[in-house]
C-alpha cells in the first residue's frame, strides 16, 4: 500500500483488514478519532508504538507527555507540522512492509 492509498483508505467506513496496529492507530487519527488512535497506540509495546503515542500527545497539546514518549521511541521531538509528522510515521511504517 502506498502512502496515498493509505490516506485515501481513511475515507472508507472501516479500516483495511490487513492493517497492523501501528497503521490502524494512524488510520483512526486520520479520521479524527484521537481516542481510538490512542487506545490502539497504548497497546503497542515497542518503539513504534511509543513514536505514535508521542505524536498523539503532541497533537493533544501535552508536550511533557509527548517528550516522554519520544524518548521511549528513541526519536527526536518533532518540530514540524502535525501533518508532516503523521506522513513521516506512516511512510516509515509502510516502507517496513515492502
Amino acid at each position: 500500500m502506498t502512502l496515498d492509498e493509505f490516506k485515501r483508505s481513511a475515507q472508507a467506513g472501516a479500516p483495511p483488514e490487513e492493517l497492523a496496529p501501528p497503521l490502524l492507530a494512524l488510520w483512526h487519527d486520520a479520521r479524527g478519532d484521537w481516542d481510538a488512535a490512542h487506545g490502539v497506540a497504548q497497546d503497542i509495546p515497542d518503539p513504534t508504538g511509543a513514536w505514535i503515542h508521542a505524536y498523539l500527545h503532541r497533537k493533544e497539546g501535552d508536550e511533557g507527555n509527548a517528550r516522554y514518549w519520544y524518548n521511549r521511541a528513541g526519536k527526536p521531538e518533532a518540530r514540524d507540522s502535525l501533518e508532516a509528522e503523521w506522513e513521516r510515521i506512516a511512510a516509515a511504517l509502510l516502507a517496513d512492509l515492502m
